[in-house]
């Protein structure tokens, strides 16, 4: 019996189960389509990455005895599209069997999922054994709680896992070092330079231009420095722990206009391809503290964020999918910008994050939390428009991940379901965090002027618009007291102020 196995592009795990013995009956089937870029236009290293990297996992499977048939973008018979592609190899090589491992799309999930159970073959799907938890862990713990709160369900995975735990207490004597992660980088210490491995990706560009993919944003082609294979993966992972993870605590909020990573792993898109994956990663994070038992609050930062918060956005894709991606819990509907595609914009902030983001196809989650996301939010965008550039424009981005991050935290879309509060601020955090405001054409100084920085006059009308919303949240009652403080006068100035600013905001 003949069996066709599908590999998604995000399913590069060469430590999979699949791959432990040579089969001669099985054949793996991986694909380059358009169905992904055609949903919204997507950076140009984030498809060039991707297909990099898959490519490089098809030779590697190759090299260790498997039979592939790689569908590259510009093929005659490729569909260019999952269902399409896999339906005409399964008659191409006449298989009765067809195995996929669980997408982590929902639509590529149903679309298999609807192909299979019209079809005479037999088989079945299979976890990608990526993550430490099944889609429905969330749902499961969360079921009897009103609320689905990240914090919670972190405790619970670090006893479960065993991670930073010792005889059911947390290490270090908290569970959570958050408070100690907020500081401002001034230039000192300076982060890893060690330069990132380039490649030269320029046949595989044009051949992706030859293809008409729709894509947006530098691809860097003959200089690429995202890793391709797993090697190259580990490589990042050892010298974080070795360097940069120990600052990590300390500067994860801060921003630099002088440097864009500052201590960051750059990590996420190696595990979201599932080239490491998250226990080995938590593992040799946590393997710092055995040279270092000062670093607790670094390592604990690290651990949230991928043992707590990527599990948790996970389960919250799955458990409301798809729906979620509707929600709109201010019925917002203002157009995103066209300056959010060429990044010319004259506020410094969103200047420096929007044109690291097409010029690099990333930027931290501060960057994307409390510069673009916040502005998004205070300017009243459709949070659907900025879900798809978010989808589109970081080369992390898969919509298991993104979508939560997005609609749920950075734009309260869905009315508290992810996040207890809006993360919205005014300049005054900005600046705190961040070198962004000095020589802004804008000023933080000036109240309601033509020149006065709009995160100010839009944070306060949404406070003022909204307030009725928040009255009974207490994240939100110190914000709220604030407004107590002006006077009708200045509520009237600053109503008027943030109406001229949407209605111009092509023109910031």
């Amino acid at each position: 019996m003949k069996e066709l196995r599908l590999i998604l592009g995000d399913q590069l795990n060469i430590n999979h189960s699949w791959y432990q013995m040579i089969d001669p009956d099985v054949i793996y089937l991986m694909m380059e389509v358009k169905s992904e870029a055609d949903r919204s236009p997507q950076h140009a290293q984030k498809v060039l990455g991707t297909f990099a990297a898959m490519r490089a996992f098809s030779e590697a499977l190759v090299d260790r005895g498997r039979r592939v048939y790689y569908v590259a973008i510009s093929a005659s018979d490729n569909q260019q599209s999952f269902s399409r592609n896999v339906s005409y190899f399964c008659d191409k090589f006449s298989v009765s069997s067809f195995r996929w491992q669980e997408p982590d799309s929902w639509y590529v999930d149903q679309e298999l999922k609807e192909f299979f159970s019209s079809s005479p073959l037999e088989g079945g799907h299979t976890s990608t054994e990526h993550f430490l938890e099944p889609r429905d862990g969330l749902a499961v713990f969360m079921k009897n709680r009103s609320n689905w709160r990240m914090e919670n369900w972190y405790r619970y995975l670090r006893v479960k896992h065993d991670v930073l735990i010792d005889e059911g207490k947390p290490i270090g004597g908290a569970w959570n070092f958050d408070k100690e992660n907020r500081k401002t980088w001034r230039g000192e210490p300076k982060p890893d330079s060690t330069p990132r491995p380039k490649h030269d990706h320029s046949a595989l560009w044009n051949e992706i231009i030859e293809a008409k993919v729709t894509t947006f944003g530098n691809p860097n082609a003959a200089a690429f420095q995202w890793p391709s294979n797993r090697e190259e993966s580990l490589v990042m992972l050892n010298r974080f722990c070795g360097g940069d993870l120990k600052f990590f605590g300390d500067y994860q909020d801060a921003m630099s206009e002088k440097n864009q990573t500052l201590f960051h792993s750059l990590l996420s898109f190696s595990l979201n391809l599932k080239m490491i994956s998250p226990q080995e990663v938590v593992d040799a994070v946590v393997n710092v503290l055995a040279d270092d038992h000062n670093n607790i609050a670094s390592v604990e930062g690290f651990v949230r964020q991928v043992l707590g918060w990527r599990e948790y956005v996970r389960g919250i894709y799955w458990a409301k999918m798809p729906d979620y991606l509707l929600s709109n819990t201010f019925g917002f509907s203002n157009e995103l910008p066209t300056w959010f595609w060429s990044g010319k914009v004259s506020m410094k902030c969103m200047n420096v994050a929007i044109n690291q983001s097409l010029d690099t196809a990333y930027a931290h989650h501060i960057q994307r939390l409390m510069i673009i996301g916040n502005f998004s939010l205070l300017a009243g965008i459709n949070p659907r428009e900025v879900h798809l550039w978010y989808l589109g424009v970081y080369i992390d981005a898969l919509e298991w991940v993104e979508a939560p991050n997005t609609i749920g935290m950075s734009q309260y879309a869905d009315g508290g379901v992810l996040a207890t509060k809006p993360y919205v601020s005014s300049s005054a955090y900005i600046n705190r965090m961040s070198d962004y405001c000095k020589g802004c054409s804008y000023q933080r100084k000036e109240k309601h002027g033509k020149t006065s920085c709009p995160f100010d006059t839009l944070y306060w009308d949404f406070l003022i618009t909204h307030r009725k919303d928040f009255e009974k949240n207490p994240r939100m009652a110190m914000m709220l007291k604030n407004i107590d403080r002006k006077t009708e006068s200045e509520i009237t100035k600053i109503s008027d102020r943030a109406q001229v600013l949407r209605d111009n905001i092509e023109n910031l």
